[in-house]
């Protein structure tokens, strides 16, 4: 059986915050040694990001650090967010709720019990009858994965459409911390949500193939990049090692799924890479010689939208559908990479 990816549809919460304004909440609102407060001026005024789109009703929300607020703010805005992306990725397949046999949710950024897929259905008006899967814990490399589930559930089923959603608020896990590397991670993360109806190929017309998947695990690099929990909050570390070991494991996934395909990379005319900061961009540039021009799409993402974790991969192949307008038959590869250390790839023909 073959998939299509049939809709897409992207979101983000209402409230924008330019870095020059995040420079002040934090100055204001974090203890900050010198040092401390010279790495947020510098990270936050070098231009390359402009902004972020943040899940809050009021800025003074973005300073609470306490655990049952941060998951009320997590629950609210995750569900609209990604309901609405998911209408969004609906309408683009011309479909409705009742034509929807399949949810398919990941996060990282806060933790439910039910979780957000029992709110996002009821919110969607989704059949209860449908399949029904949460995938936790996978970082920022996890919409691939989410893709390969619903192509399983079609799979095993028969049955399509699936609605494949991946949303984070990692504005909910900012964290007051004197450590470089978390600083870094208050200076980059935004919130979003990107939504994907999956079909069996020849139901109805659609934007890419899925033609194969391939994912690897390092758990030697599990320390580079992971969340921990301190006092019960959740709290994001990356060392400074991420760029390299992304851009290594990225390449050496994407190299299996071409191999057992046998695509050359000069053959791939499009590439979607979550955009996880500038550094890794150029990283996975020089390790897989791809110019700034074949990873502009990625660039914009990140620079208008920040890492939004899970999602972005998906706002990038958005973009390259929107902008680019692929030829019928030329092909491309989604590459993610995240928390564990674990990296993740799918092969399409547009």
């Amino acid at each position: 059986m073959k998939f299509s990816i049939t809709g897409i549809g992207t979101a983000v919460p209402p409230m924008y915050i330019t870095q020059s304004e995040l420079l002040e909440h934090f100055r204001k609102n974090f203890v900050l040694k010198h040092e401390e407060e010279d790495l947020y001026r510098r990270l936050l005024t070098n231009g390359l990001i402009k902004g972020r789109h943040v899940g809050i009703g009021h800025r003074s929300e973005l300073a609470s650090t306490d655990h049952e607020e941060l998951i009320a703010r997590f629950q609210k805005y995750g569900v609209s967010t990604a309901a609405e992306a998911a209408r969004k990725a609906m309408d683009d397949a011309k479909l409705c709720p009742k034509d929807i046999k399949g949810l398919v949710v990941n996060t990282c950024t806060g933790y439910l019990c039910p979780g957000l897929s029992s709110y996002v259905s009821e919110e969607l008006g989704l059949d209860r009858n449908i399949s029904i899967m949460d995938i936790m814990g996978m970082g920022c490399g996890s919409a691939i994965p989410n893709l390969e589930c619903a192509c399983g559930m079609i799979s095993r089923s028969g049955s399509g459409p699936i609605l494949s959603i991946a949303v984070e608020i990692c504005s909910a896990t900012f964290f007051p911390s004197h450590e470089p590397e978390l600083i870094v991670s208050n200076c980059i993360f935004g919130d979003g949500a990107a939504a994907a109806v999956i079909d069996s190929t020849g139901k109805r017309g659609g934007h890419a193939r899925i033609l194969d998947f391939a994912s690897g695990s390092y758990p030697e690099y599990r320390e580079e990049l992971r969340y921990r929990n301190k006092k019960g909050l959740l709290r994001n570390y990356l060392s400074r090692r991420v760029p390299v070991i992304g851009a290594k494991t990225g390449s050496e996934v994407v190299a299996q799924l071409l191999a057992r395909n046998k695509i050359a990379g000069s053959e791939i005319d499009w590439w979607a890479v979550h955009p996880g900061g500038s550094q890794v961009l150029a990283q996975i540039g020089r390790k897989m010689k791809l110019d700034r021009k074949e990873l502009s799409f990625s660039y914009d993402v990140f620079e208008n939208f920040g890492n939004m974790s899970s999602p972005s991969v998906l706002f990038v192949l958005e973009k390259i559908l929107d902008e680019g307008r692929p030829g019928s038959g030329q092909k491309g590869i989604l590459l993610s990479f995240g928390a564990g250390f674990t990296a993740f790839a799918a092969l399409l023909e547009f």
